[in-house]
């Protein structure tokens, strides 16, 4: 399975932590990339640098033009799953996204909003999920619809050509670098 989030709406100066943080979220839960419907090449920088060093093969795409990309996506038979307080409690929906995950070539593309979303996306979207119909954090919203998709499954993940890896321990802090 394939999952790309579209990034909308970031406000250069105001979202630069909280784009980058969705972009780091997808990275770590199993997304294998992010678009970004702005140009900002700090955020593009600030996760490829993390991904260098933390390894994996997440790509950040900025400047793009998002109407292209979904409807290019939904050509190519990708599904598309918009985070929104406004939609269906993902509770209800998952098991139905989950199945879709499950078939050859998935393609799950999560559309995470910041400011005013536009309509077209409700329509344009197969499922509009909500994590609770309250106000809340977008990278809260994508980290747990990106674990309730995957059931947990993404927190096993061994990332490949890391220079920097944390060891699990129960007490103390063990960090292996590679040289």
């Amino acid at each position: 399975m394939e999952i790309v989030v579209l990034r909308l709406g970031h406000r250069l100066e105001r979202d630069k932590r909280i784009t980058t943080h969705v972009g780091l979220v997808g990275r770590a839960l199993g997304a294998s990339g992010m678009l970004l419907a702005s140009d900002d090449k700090g955020i593009e920088r600030s996760i490829k640098e993390v991904t260098k060093w933390w390894g994996g093969d997440f790509f950040v795409q900025t400047g793009v033009k998002w109407r292209e990309e979904l409807k290019k996506w939904k050509q190519e038979g990708g599904k598309v799953c918009h985070l929104t307080m406004y939609g269906e409690n993902i509770l209800d929906v998952i098991d139905e996204i989950r199945e879709e995950a499950k078939k050859e070539k998935a393609r799950i593309m999560v559309v995470v909003g910041a400011e005013k979303v536009p309509y077209d996306i409700f329509d344009a979207a197969d499922w509009n999920i909500a994590v609770g119909n309250q106000p809340h954090s977008e990278i809260a919203a994508l980290a747990l619809f990106l674990d309730y998709l995957q059931q947990g499954e993404e927190l096993k993940t061994k990332f490949e050509h890391a220079e920097i890896e944390i060891v699990p321990k129960r007490k103390g802090k063990e960090v292996k670098i590679r040289e």
